[in-house]
């Protein structure tokens, strides 16, 4: 189980001021089961998951994997410990082969194995296998690469932030269907999917609203997606005014 206790989180602002973006979160998160975090831009989504992967370290409360407290260890200690992030952006490392780094993500792949992940995200293992990591491939490429990765790693808390951020339609549909098929009902493993793609949330086994740093909503799509969903569309359609979400 991941656990968050009483989670808070100030950053530095631009003036030298402390910015609240997280505030008194309360989270447990089980084995077996996708979640889902969406909410409005600037609500605290990829800040939460830098903390629970270790980029940050709260200002108050604790992080908790499977009964230990975590909250001081760092990036490296918690991957070490098996806890998984694909960032929204993903970094690009020029001089390192697709082959190579997807080899990092699991020493022990074989051949087979690594095509199948590539085909997974919908690439062909024939046309990327030897590709750079560099500027010659796209945001969406790089993204989907960053997915197959994770695939390969299988860890036990896997954060996927927009997995579908700069992939074409088709591909969203069959990052969707990888994605469940691989971590709903995995007893081994905990997947968090930070989106606002309205083909992603219903499938999720639960759904946790967070906006102006707090746990607003949570529960299953049937129970959370009436709430939210004009408010989805209307936002990725860009009509929305005012108030998201039901939050003013």
């Amino acid at each position: 189980m991941l656990e968050l206790r009483n989670v808070s989180l100030n950053l530095d602002g631009t003036n030298g001021a402390g910015k609240e973006i997280l505030r008194n979160v309360n989270l447990k998160l089980e084995r077996g089961k996708l979640y889902a975090i969406t909410g409005p831009n600037g609500g605290g989504k990829t800040s939460l998951a830098k903390v629970i992967m270790g980029i940050y370290t709260p200002s108050e409360g604790q992080v908790l994997l499977d009964g230990e407290d975590i909250t001081c260890l760092g990036i490296t200690e918690r991957a070490h410990r098996g806890i998984a992030y694909g960032f929204q952006q993903p970094p690009r490392f020029k001089g390192l082969l697709v082959e190579e780094i997807m080899k990092i993500a699991r020493p022990n792949l074989d051949t087979v194995q690594l095509r199948g992940y590539l085909r997974d995200v919908g690439l062909c293992p024939e046309d990327y296998l030897d590709r750079d990591l560099g500027p010659g491939l796209s945001g969406g490429e790089i993204k989907r690469i960053e997915v197959a990765q994770l695939l390969a790693r299988n860890a036990p808390v896997t954060i996927l932030d927009e997995p579908e951020a700069g992939v074409d339609l088709w591909t969203i549909q069959k990052l969707i269907s990888i994605i469940t098929k691989r971590y709903k009902g995995n007893s081994q493993g905990i997947a968090i999917v930070i989106t606002h793609n309205e083909q992603f949330l219903p499938v999720c086994d639960e759904i946790i609203l967070l906006a102006e740093g707090s746990v607003q909503e949570r529960g299953t799509p049937e129970q959370i997606w009436p709430l939210i969903r004009d408010d989805i569309v209307c936002k990725m359609k860009g009509q929305c005014g005012g108030s998201v979400y039901g939050v003013q």
